[in-house]
């Protein structure tokens, strides 16, 4: 099971929705939106923005954030907003 980290429980406060760890397999989190919507997000076989910082540092994490955004520019659904906008 995926441990949500600071860096993704800040993000989502700001947004607004409530997050807790996927019971989804594969899934790192599952995002509750406040009406109720409910959203898996995050491959748990790939790392994310907080885990390439905590372990890598924050250069290697700022590298992997902009080459991941450059490859999901287009993504438009709601999954893909919020692992942009929760993940990095």
């Amino acid at each position: 099971m995926y441990h949500i980290l600071p860096y993704t429980t800040k993000r989502a406060e700001e947004l607004g929705v409530k997050i807790t760890p996927s019971k989804r397999k594969n899934k790192k989190i599952m995002v509750e939106e406040p009406t109720g919507e409910i959203f898996h997000i995050g491959d748990i076989r790939y790392k994310d923005y907080p885990t390439y910082r905590k372990f890598d540092g924050k250069s290697v994490a700022d590298f992997h954030r902009r080459l991941y955004l450059q490859r999901h520019k287009n993504d438009n659904r709601k999954t893909g907003f919020y692992a942009k906008n929760l993940l990095w």
